[in-house]
């Protein structure tokens, strides 16, 4: 039997030969051998070929995919963008719309525009926390819608950021809040001064965040729970709010319409994690 053997020096052969065969008839064996071998090789590369072509089809197939899923997205309807949309807001389950300060900016504007007197307001003892209104346009506001907001005015405020299990909230009148300081301190820019009786709750650091009418709404998880069924429920963590944003999408891209922007504005500020909970 015939075998073929590299040696150590890799550019020369050795060749076994048959002593029983003619130089011409063990050149035709190892011929013959070379052109198996080279279909082989045809054979390997045809295939190689042929399974790049497919991969090459998938890939062409998944950005199509991709591309139409992006178009359908952008022929949703887009509603129009309401007043208080440019704060952080949500409905309450009572059905009360709450609004609060992003920032020192609309901090002020919260409280000296959009504030009446009838309304109530939220704050926490922490410098940086958001004032959060429940308008309640001469309606009385129940338990739950107050619970509800202490959760929002606690969750988008510092105490999430730093990772804090809770924090004091308090809601007030609006004419408890002033921008008039004491005697001899500086008022700065989102900040009030509350005075007189103030009433404390206990918040949850919890928030949902879910998509009604291909829109995306967060706010305190009662609340988003009695919007719609499509929601994610977000605890403190340690995932950042660009990659809690990207889940998100995924989760409901086919229908929402919403940039990655948009979805990180609705999230506290700090790290997420989402909450494993069978619904």
């Amino acid at each position: 039997m015939l075998e073929q053997e590299r040696i150590k020096d890799e550019k020369t052969m050795q060749l076994k030969l048959n002593i029983n065969k003619t130089v011409e008839q063990n050149a035709a064996i190892y011929f013959e051998l070379a052109k198996k071998a080279k279909r082989k090789l045809e054979g390997a590369n045809k295939a190689i070929a042929e399974n790049k072509k497919k991969l090459e089809l998938l890939v062409k197939e998944q950005q199509k995919k991709e591309i139409d899923s992006t178009e359908q997205n952008s022929f949703l309807p887009k509603a129009k963008k309401s007043w208080y949309e440019k704060f952080r807001w949500f409905y309450s389950s009572e059905g009360f719309l709450v609004i609060g300060g992003r920032d020192a900016t609309t901090n002020e504007i919260v409280i000296k525009k959009h504030t009446d007197k009838e309304d109530i307001v939220f704050h926490t003892d922490m410098a940086g926390s958001p004032f959060f209104v429940i308008k309640s346009e001469g309606k009385e506001v129940g338990k739950q819608t107050i619970q509800e907001t202490a959760d929002a005015t606690a969750c988008f405020s510092r105490a999430w950021k730093l990772g804090l299990a809770t924090t004091d909230v308090f809601y007030v009148k609006p004419e408890q809040v002033s921008k008039e300081a004491n005697s001899g301190e500086y008022m700065p820019k989102g900040a009030f001064m509350v005075r007189g009786k103030t009433n404390y709750i206990n918040p949850v650091m919890k928030i949902a965040v879910g998509i009604k009418d291909n829109q995306l709404i967060s706010g305190p998880t009662i609340a988003i729970r009695a919007q719609t069924k499509e929601f994610l429920i977000l605890l403190q963590g340690k995932e950042k709010p660009s990659d809690i944003a990207k889940l998100i999408k995924k989760k409901f891209g086919k229908t929402l319409v919403a940039t990655h922007d948009d979805i990180i504005r609705m999230l506290p500020a700090g790290g997420c994690k989402v909450e494993n909970e069978k619904r």
